[in-house]
């Protein structure tokens, strides 16, 4: 009888010893998978790659001030009628269609008398009545040249004041998903050869991440956390950034 004990006590020892065998085989197994895949979770290469490219404006938005001044609203705004007929007559005259001239609505200021103590009466001393004429128009060229000339008003008695021009892309949308493409395609050959340098072989993109849109003025090292759009210049730089990470393979 107690050799049957010792005969079962036995069995169940080595049962145990099998069982904690086998769990450390498979243990080990879980682990050094895991391990595997961990260390080839870490294992990759982040890259930045750019494109830029020149464009010239194809749109352009000008507009000008012109204004009358006098101590009777009504002849301040007859004024500025008379004002505005030759500022009209002055841009047909150089050939830009009637249709492309925006005339804004009339701003009025009504300027206070001053007193001998610096402040301001109620009584009126003068009405400056001004307003605005704009163009926009795909030439360019034509447009700009009428922005630096159009101070010949003054000669005709207009008080007249030129603002500068601003210029736009009108392909920009299209131009934008073109520059990601290039910018994209650059990430992916200079990962590459890192991956080529290190003897790895280049694996699967992880993450694509888009950076902002650089517009600036051609030539320019101008750059932003937000984000350029320039608009002051006729032509100009569009610069992309993509930052891409890809996994390393054996």
């Amino acid at each position: 009888m107690l050799e049957d004990g010792k005969n079962i006590l036995k069995s169940q020892w080595v049962w145990i010893a099998i069982i904690a065998a086998a769990g450390l085989i498979i243990s080990t197994w879980i682990f050094t998978g895991g391990l595997a895949k961990y260390k080839s979770s870490l294992g990759g290469i982040t890259v930045t790659g750019s494109a830029k490219r020149e464009i010239k404006s194809d749109w352009v938005v000008w507009a000008g001030t012109y204004s009358f001044q006098s101590s009777n609203l009504t002849e301040a705004y007859k004024g500025l009628i008379a004002s505005r007929e030759k500022v009209k007559a002055y841009f047909l005259n150089k050939g830009i269609p009637e249709q492309e001239l925006i005339f804004s609505s009339v701003f009025t200021i009504v300027n206070k008398v001053i007193l001998p103590n610096g402040q301001y009466s109620n009584q009126v001393e003068s009405y400056l009545l001004s307003q605005n004429v704009e163009i926009r128009s795909k030439d360019v060229e034509r447009i700009t040249q009428l922005s630096r000339g159009a101070t010949e008003l003054i000669d005709q008695g207009v008080e007249f004041q030129s603002n500068p021009p601003q210029y736009f892309y009108t392909k920009i949308a299209d131009l934008k998903v073109e520059m990601l493409t290039l910018a994209t395609n650059d990430a992916f050959n200079r990962a590459q050869k890192i991956a080529e340098n290190a003897h790895s072989q280049l694996g699967t993109l992880r993450s694509a991440r888009q950076g902002v849109f650089q517009i600036t003025p051609r030539y320019s090292n101008e750059i932003s956390d937000s984000g350029i759009n320039d608009t002051s210049s006729l032509e100009k730089e569009i610069t992309a950034v993509v930052s891409c990470s890809f996994s390393i393979g054996k």
